[in-house]
């Protein structure tokens, strides 16, 4: 059985959001995990570092960043644009190549660690 499945800070970040936004963003995210590896859409992006992969996908205003699992897909953060341009900024990062510059550093995979750690087993 297919699942999106959120951890704690991703579910929070949602919860966050108001109702009717967060219905729209799950609407608008479609992915299988048998999809991921031939990804064509713009909306979509991959990071990688150390072997580890992470999918973005925009949505809205809003970036889902989230992972291949046996169950499905783990959402491990839901972030505003804003906010990863603005880490951009601050960064001194080149826009363009925004998927693999966020890969090279080490504080957005702080994020996504933050968020595998509140994951609980089932």
């Amino acid at each position: 059985m297919f699942q999106i499945v959120f951890n704690e800070i991703s579910a929070a970040e949602m919860a966050a959001l108001p109702k009717e936004l967060q219905l729209e963003l799950l609407a608008e995210f479609h992915v299988l995990p048998e999809e991921l590896d031939e990804l064509e859409d713009e909306r979509f992006g991959l990071i990688e570092r150390d072997g580890k992969k992470l999918h973005r996908y925009r949505a809205k205003d809003y970036r889902i960043y989230f992972a291949k699992a046996p169950e499905g897909v783990v959402v491990h953060r839901v972030l505003h644009k804003n906010t990863v341009r603005d880490f951009l900024f601050r960064a001194k990062l080149p826009m363009p190549a925004e998927d693999e510059q966020l890969g090279m550093q080490r504080g957005f995979w702080k994020l996504i660690e933050e968020g595998e750690q509140t994951r609980k087993a089932p």
